[in-house]
Formats: structure tokens, C-alpha cells, sequence
């Protein structure tokens, strides 16, 4: 899904930053272990698209679709027992999606030390109306110096996702105009 960039006479009221800001908290078991005994990455993506999708409809005022995830890095192993918390908030918003990033911090059940970061991603929601379709949604206003950084790290991240999507699809014309099939 793409988005334009918000137009400056844009008739919604904004929202600050800290409206939608959440925290997902999740002990984790045996069940959510992968074969070697830690927990499985798609149990920590669920829980980061869980999070974030609250985040997004909190913002949006309705329902938000995932439209892509980017950068989901995994820092640390999570163990059974660790209590996780999932941190999410919205960076950047244009007319119709809006970009959440994610921090993933890990509390070790054995041990008396702070959470860790164990993991973070950045996700693109779409607000969609009861039928799906693309709807308007307020703009974010970064309260702090790290929401303004975080804004700021979202543009260039949609400039580079919009560009890369660009290019592929010219290289994908340009092989079909060559006749080379897939």
C-alpha cells in the first residue's frame, strides 16, 4: 500500500505521541519454544504485530491493517520463563498509514537485573474504513527530542521502502519488456 505525505492543510487534529503509546506484557512457556529451547521468533513477531496493531488503531481512532514490517531484529535469545515486554509507539504518520516502531525487552525469570532489549522492528499500518478502504488518519506529534528523532529516522526509512519498491518493479517491467520470464 502506498501513502502520500500529509498535505499541510491536513483537517484533522493531530495526536501526541504519548496518546497511543502501549506496553504488551507476555510470560513466555514450553509452547512458545522453537527446537532449540528458546522462544520461537514468529511468537515474538506476534506478539510485536499485537502491540503495534493496538498502537495503530489507538492513533487512527478504528481499525489499522499491517501493511509491511521492517528491520525486525532479534538481539538476544528469549527463554521460557522471561517476562516480555513489548513497547510501541507511532513515529511517523502520512495521509492514510502509518509507520510504529517496536522495542522488545526481555525481564529473565532467575535473575534480578533490569530488562533487556532483545529485539525491535518497525511496522506500516493502514487505516481502513468498514469495507477496507484506505480512510484519513491524524497526524502524530512528536512531543519529545526522541519522538522528533524517531520521526525523523521514519521519513527516511519510508523514502528507502518507496524507492526500493520503485525499483523493483522497473526491473520486473524491464524483464517482461525483454521477454524473460520468471
Amino acid at each position: 500500500m502506498t501513502d502520500q505525505a500529509r498535505p499541510p492543510e491536513a483537517d484533522i487534529p493531530g495526536k501526541p505521541t504519548a496518546a497511543s503509546r502501549t506496553t504488551l506484557s507476555h510470560i513466555m512457556t514450553h509452547n512458545d519454544t522453537n527446537l532449540l529451547g528458546t522462544v520461537h521468533g514468529g511468537v515474538i513477531m506476534k506478539l510485536v504485530d499485537d502491540a503495534a496493531g493496538a498502537v495503530a488503531g489507538r492513533h487512527s481512532g478504528g481499525p489499522a491493517v499491517t501493511a509491511s514490517m521492517d528491520e525486525m531484529v532479534f538481539l538476544e535469545p528469549v527463554r521460557v520463563g522471561d517476562l516480555v515486554h513489548v513497547k510501541a509507539q507511532v513515529n511517523w504518520t502520512g495521509r492514510t498509514s502509518m509507520e510504529v516502531g517496536v522495542r522488545v525487552l526481555a525481564e529473565r525469570w532467575n535473575e534480578s537485573t533490569p530488562a533487556q532489549q532483545v529485539g525491535s522492528a518497525y511496522l506500516v499500518f493502514a487505516a481502513v474504513d468498514a469495507d477496507g478502504k484506505p480512510r484519513s488518519l491524524p497526524p502524530v506529534l512528536p512531543e519529545t527530542e526522541r519522538d522528533k528523532r524517531r520521526y525523523q529516522e521514519a521519513q527516511i526509512r519510508r523514502t528507502h521502502r518507496l524507492a526500493r519498491r520503485r525499483a523493483i518493479k522497473e526491473l520486473r517491467e524491464q524483464r517482461v519488456a525483454e521477454g524473460i520470464e520468471d
